[in-house]
């Protein structure tokens, strides 16, 4: 029965694992519900594309929510209305510093709350944070993993291409990395009592002085290095869950 489906990501009110890794693209979901055991897809309307399995005996969701903030935080606020209650964003993202590779890991601390979305929800000042138990799993997972990864403040701009606006600099400012929808979790996790974090893995560089078009041929997040960012960054994402839900049972 259709009251039985939310409106706008037409996910179950109900019987969703509370543990979910959130990706932008539909075939990533696929790629990394692939890794859990008992994968089943739940449901598959616009960009949003769910499924639920089990990693390491973890009920898990995951699921796809697009590109751009606008689009994923009706994703966010409708898993959170169907229970869940632990987002972990895994996604890709440029780098915005020296030092931050290809293929890496960038973990989330915070992020700039240039969305395009949460401006017209909460005054500019409200910051968009990770909670601190995120990090910290993540960090965890990576580590043991062996992932190359770093910790710092990323942009979440709404603007992919540029335009006839002067871009804004953050130059001297130490951001890591620039993605399109984190900041749009983070707000709303911390509205409404949730454990948030995001992971990114790093698929070229933004930062002006760190393109060299000419030797790379400019953007292309479809290369090998990247591939291989992605796999890793899955499986930290989910260990990252089981993590957490650990430090849960031990803190009940």
């Amino acid at each position: 029965m259709t009251q039985d489906l939310l409106p706008i990501s037409r996910i179950p009110r109900t019987g969703l694992p509370a543990h979910a890794v959130v990706v932008g693209d539909p075939a990533r979901a696929a790629a990394v519900a692939a890794l859990l055991d008992g994968a089943e897809e739940v449901s598959h309307h616009r960009e949003y594309r769910v499924f639920s399995g089990s990693w390491k005996g973890l009920p898990v969701t995951v699921a796809s929510h697009g590109v751009g903030g606008p689009g994923a935080i009706l994703l966010f606020q409708e898993l959170a209305d169907a229970g869940v209650h632990t987002f972990l964003r895994f996604g890709t993202a440029g780098a915005m510093k020296p030092g931050i590779g290809d293929g890496d890991l960038v973990i989330a601390e915070a992020a700039v709350r240039d969305d395009g979305v949460t401006q017209q929800l909460l005054p500019p000042e409200y910051p968009a944070v990770s909670s601190p138990e995120a990090v910290f799993a993540l960090q965890r997972a990576a580590r043991e993993a062996d992932a190359p990864h770093h910790r710092g403040i990323v942009w979440t701009r709404a603007a992919f291409q540029p335009g006839l606006l002067p871009l804004f600099s953050y130059d001297g400012a130490g951001l890591a990395a620039i993605e399109m929808e984190l900041s749009a979790l983070l707000v709303t996790a911390s509205l409404r009592g949730l454990v948030a974090g995001g992971v990114l893995v790093i698929d070229g560089a933004n930062a002006d002085e760190l393109v060299d078009a000419e030797t790379t041929g400019g953007y292309d997040p479809h290369r090998e290095v990247v591939a291989a960012g992605v796999e890793r960054g899955a499986i930290v994402s989910l260990e990252a869950l089981r993590l957490l839900a650990e430090t849960e049972e031990f803190t009940a």
